[in-house]
C-alpha cells in the first residue's frame, strides 16, 4: 500500500464493460489516428492492443472499459458519458460588454482532441474581423490572433480540475474581449505574473502529453510566451490573468491604441514586454517599448514616463544602474 500510486483521474473508468465494436461506436478512433499521423490498426487484436497502449481503454477479460482520458479526448458525443457531459466546453457570444444580451451559445459535443479544430474554426467565423491590404488585395483578418486562442483554450482544457463537478471550460466572447475560464486554480507554487516562460506542470499529465502528440499544443512552457508575442504583434492590451478560488481565467482584449489604455494596463503591458525580452536574452528599452505600442519617436517622453511608473510599481528594474537614462535597459523585477 505504501508503494502504490493513487489512480489518476484520466485512468479511471468512464464506461461500463464494453465489447470492442461498442468502443469503436463511442470513440472517434479515426480522428485520433489522423492526429497521430498513423493508420488505425486493421485487425481486432492489434486495435485492442493499441487502445490500451494509448490509454483510451483498459482491458478486463475480453471486454474494455473506456477511460476518462479516452472519453474526454475522443468521444463522438460526450453526452454518452454521463459523468463527463458537464465537462463539454461552452462558447457564449454576447452583444455588448456584459452578459445581459446573448447572441449565441454553443456547447461542445465531441471529445476535446477530436473536436478542437472544429472549435477553433467556429470561433474564427464568429469573431470580428478587420480588412487589411496585402499585395494590393483586400483580405479579412481576425482581430484576435489564432495562435493565442489555440494556446489559451488548450491550456484551459488541459489544466482544469476535473474533480470540480457540475462545471466545465467556458469561452465568453464580448464585443471588446474574450474570457477563457476553466474549473480549478493555479497549482501550488505557480504565480500569475510568472506564468510566461514558466516550467510546464499539469494536474492532468496524460492529457497534456497527448495534446502535444496530437500537435494541438506543446509542453515546453512557451505557450504563454507565444500568446504575449502575438498580442504585441496585433497591438492588443496585455493578457489579463485572473486566478479565483475555484476557477482560473485569462482575458484577451480587442486591439486598442496606447492612448486608450488605462495606466494599469500600460504598466502590465510594459512588464509582459520585459519578460518577453528577457526570455529572448534581450532587454526592454525605450525603443523596444515604443515599437511594442507602435508609437512614433516623438512619443519617447511618454514611454520614459511609463517605464518610470513600472519601476515605481515594482514591475521592472534597471539592468545597470550606472548607465545613462537615454540608453537605460530594464528587466523584470525578479531577474
Amino acid at each position: 500500500m505504501m508503494n502504490s500510486a493513487p489512480m489518476r483521474w484520466e485512468d479511471l473508468r468512464a464506461s461500463t464493460l464494453l465489447k470492442l465494436h461498442e468502443v469503436v461506436e463511442l470513440l472517434d478512433l479515426q480522428a485520433i489516428a489522423r492526429l497521430l499521423e498513423r493508420p488505425l490498426p486493421d485487425n481486432d487484436d492489434d486495435l485492442a492492443r493499441w487502445l490500451v497502449e494509448e490509454g483510451l481503454t483498459t482491458l478486463e477479460g475480453r471486454g474494455h472499459y473506456i477511460t476518462n482520458f479516452g472519453a474526454i479526448a475522443a468521444a463522438r458525443q460526450l453526452k454518452d458519458f454521463p459523468n463527463l457531459a458537464r465537462k463539454a466546453i461552452r462558447v457564449v457570444i454576447y452583444r455588448g460588454t456584459n452578459k445581459v444580451d446573448t447572441i449565441e451559445e454553443l456547447s461542445g459535443q465531441r471529445g476535446y482532441a477530436v473536436g478542437f479544430e472544429g472549435l477553433i474554426t467556429y470561433l474564427g467565423k464568429m469573431l470580428p474581423h478587420s480588412e487589411v491590404i496585402k499585395q494590393s488585395l483586400r483580405t479579412e483578418v481576425s482581430v484576435y490572433p489564432e495562435i493565442a486562442l489555440r494556446e489559451l483554450i488548450a491550456n484551459a482544457l488541459i489544466h482544469q480540475d476535473f474533480h470540480i463537478s457540475g462545471t466545465g471550460p467556458m469561452v465568453d466572447v464580448y464585443s471588446d474581449r474574450i474570457a477563457i475560464t476553466n474549473p480549478g486554480t493555479l497549482l501550488p507554487g505557480k504565480r500569475p505574473d510568472r506564468l510566461i516562460g514558466a516550467t510546464p506542470e499539469s494536474r492532468n499529465e496524460k492529457l497534456a502529453y497527448s495534446f502535444r502528440r496530437f500537435r494541438i499544443c506543446e509542453e515546453r512552457g512557451t505557450g504563454f510566451q507565444k500568446v504575449v508575442q502575438a498580442i504585441e504583434l496585433f497591438g492588443m492590451p496585455p493578457l489579463r490573468i485572473t486566478p479565483e478560488q475555484t476557477t482560473f481565467s485569462v482575458t484577451l482584449s480587442a486591439p486598442r491604441k496606447f492612448a486608450d489604455m488605462e495606466t494599469p494596463e500600460r504598466i502590465e503591458a510594459c512588464y509582459q514586454h520585459a519578460v518577453l525580452q528577457y526570455l529572448s536574452s534581450q532587454t526592454l528599452t525605450n525603443t523596444t517599448l515604443r515599437e511594442r505600442f507602435k508609437l512614433h519617436d516623438k512619443q519617447r517622453n511618454a514611454i520614459t514616463n511609463l517605464i518610470g511608473e513600472a519601476v515605481a510599481a515594482g514591475r521592472l528594474k534597471r539592468k545597470d544602474a550606472s548607465s545613462g537614462n537615454k540608453f537605460a535597459e530594464y528587466v523584470p523585477y525578479w531577474s
